[in-house]
């Protein structure tokens, strides 16, 4: 695992805590230094963003969403940034791969607030031959001042971490994945490989985020194939709290190896009104063992009520065109041991607790 050295870290270990229910008392959104993790997965309508703040108030932007419309995406970040999180500058920025609806925005959100530092799998040598690729990757070299550091699977972000420890752990990159080691993945042998895919998705940064025992899986738009050499023969990731649905919940990804083998006790999908929320990963979903609640940024209007989310774990359900863009926050305890699901600034927040009590993992009675 190579540590790349910028902030000092401090890690004392810490046990952790599952169960769900919807709490009355509202979640403060203080983003500074409030002692919790927070997660802002914020909409895009089918691209990708998401917003980080450390219980030390350090600031990590996972991809941008997508460019033009109006300044859309950007407004809806820079809301949640300024607005919400109260930030006045971001530290990092994460480029997961080189898709239109992850990086080319980035300028538009760098011109409105600061970053510091600027991480991505590294720019391909030789570009592909796509000329609008050029020119959105020379306004990336711009905006990044050509200082981009790359990420490799193994690596681990600088952050700053208190107790219990706070760890963001790269395990793919570039089509490379961390070592196979750990437990045998029972649901290894369902794997059924598809065409290799030669698009950027296979090449997508994914990272494993923690704090104590809480786990946090974000795997961008990493697909099938690859997906399966993470987790097999063996699974090196164990099972996690929270799993944000991979490539907006399309089929092309969310292997039921990878999914089924993590196990996820609340998955949230970033998919759009007519992007992603495909029923067989909706259905692949509703198969794992622990999952105790599936949130998605959209309503998929092209799919009946009964077979995705239920409607008050849809963030938006109106078309792009009437979309208000309603962010999902999750917000993890000072202590690690609940985090709460949140619907915008005013939704009512859900409580649930971490799987794991004393080292042992809690599964739910019809299990």
């Amino acid at each position: 695992m190579r540590q790349i050295n910028f902030h000092p870290g401090i890690a004392t270990a810490f046990a952790l805590l599952f169960l769900s229910a919807p709490v009355a008392d509202s979640v403060a959104f203080a983003g500074r230094a409030d002692g919790r993790l927070d997660l802002y997965f914020i909409d895009s309508e089918g691209g990708g963003s998401l917003l980080i703040v450390t219980p030390l108030g350090e600031s990590v932007l996972v991809d941008s969403g997508y460019p033009g419309a109006g300044h859309r995406d950007r407004d809806r970040i820079l809301h949640v940034v300024k607005d919400v999180a109260k930030l006045d500058h971001i530290d990092h920025s994460v480029a997961t791969h080189w898709h239109l609806d992850h990086f080319v925005n980035l300028p538009a959100v760098a011109a409105c607030v600061r970053i510091d530092h600027f991480w991505d799998r590294g720019i391909p040598d030789p570009l592909p031959k796509n000329k609008r690729f050029r020119q959105q990757i020379a306004d990336y070299r711009a905006v990044t001042r050509n200082q981009s550091r790359r990420l490799k699977a193994g690596d681990v972000l600088p952050l700053r971490s208190g107790s219990p420890p706070l760890k963001m752990w790269f395990i793919a990159g570039s089509r490379e994945v961390i070592p196979n080691q750990g437990p045998p993945n029972p649901f290894a042998h369902l794997h059924r490989p598809k065409p290799e895919d030669k698009s950027d998705n296979a090449d997508s940064l994914c990272f494993l985020l923690t704090v104590g025992r809480f786990k946090f899986l974000h795997c961008a738009d990493l697909t099938w194939n690859i997906e399966a050499k993470l987790v097999t023969p063996n699974n090196p990731l164990g099972q996690v709290d929270l799993f944000m649905v991979t490539h907006h919940g399309l089929p092309l990804s969310n292997n039921p190896v990878l999914v089924w083998a993590v196990d996820p006790r609340v998955a949230i999908m970033c998919n759009g009104p007519t992007k992603g929320g495909h029923p067989d990963v909706i259905r692949t979903l509703r198969q794992a063992k622990s999952l105790q609640a599936l949130y998605q940024l959209h309503r998929n209007i092209n799919l009946p009520d009964d077979e995705q989310a239920a409607p008050e774990l849809i963030a938006n359900k109106e078309p792009t065109e009437r979309c208000r863009g309603v962010f999902i926050k999750v917000s993890v305890a000072q202590d690690g041991g609940t985090y709460t699901v949140q619907i915008g600034e005013k939704g009512r927040p859900r409580l649930y607790r971490t799987r794991w009590i004393l080292g042992r993992t809690q599964r739910r009675s019809t299990h």
